[in-house]
């Protein structure tokens, strides 16, 4: 019988404004499931992120859960029901995806991770987002407008 591939591991885990900055120090691409405590990480989301990891088998590549109600970072994120996923790479935002459209997070994630790796090869510039977190009074009809 043939060895089975060795799973890398699928995510961090991240409760605290300290595991926080000390996550946005890693090296690559991290993707960040922004969850509040009353409804959790996406589910969902985590075995596209299994997949996709295991295809694209690079050290680069790095997911995470960030409970926003104990990050004061994410304190913008706080309130929210429609899941946010942000994309952080050299400790900056990079690209922000609302909802859970996996063929959108599965094309962000390679153009993140394509963009990433040039950067730390050939020295190219990341393109930093603000990430425009829309208030209650706009309800989600506003909601961040992905491609």
């Amino acid at each position: 019988m043939a060895a089975k591939k060795k799973e890398l591991v699928s995510q961090i885990n991240i409760n605290s404004q300290e595991l926080w900055e000390e996550m946005l120090c890693l090296k690559g691409l991290i993707v960040v499931d922004a969850f509040q405590t009353w409804c959790g990480p996406c589910k969902t989301a985590v075995d596209l992120f299994r997949k996709i990891r295991n295809e694209v088998d690079s050290d680069l590549l790095c997911f995470a859960v960030a409970e926003v109600d104990s990050i004061d970072a994410l304190e913008k994120y706080r309130g929210k029901c429609k899941p946010a996923f942000l994309f952080y790479s050299g400790g900056e935002l990079v690209a922000v995806v609302r909802g859970v459209n996996a063929p959108l997070l599965r094309k962000t994630i390679l153009e993140q991770l394509a963009a990433e790796r040039k950067v730390l090869e050939h020295g190219g510039e990341r393109v930093v987002v603000q990430d425009r977190a829309f208030s209650q009074e706009e309800g989600n009809a506003a909601a961040f407008q992905e491609e």
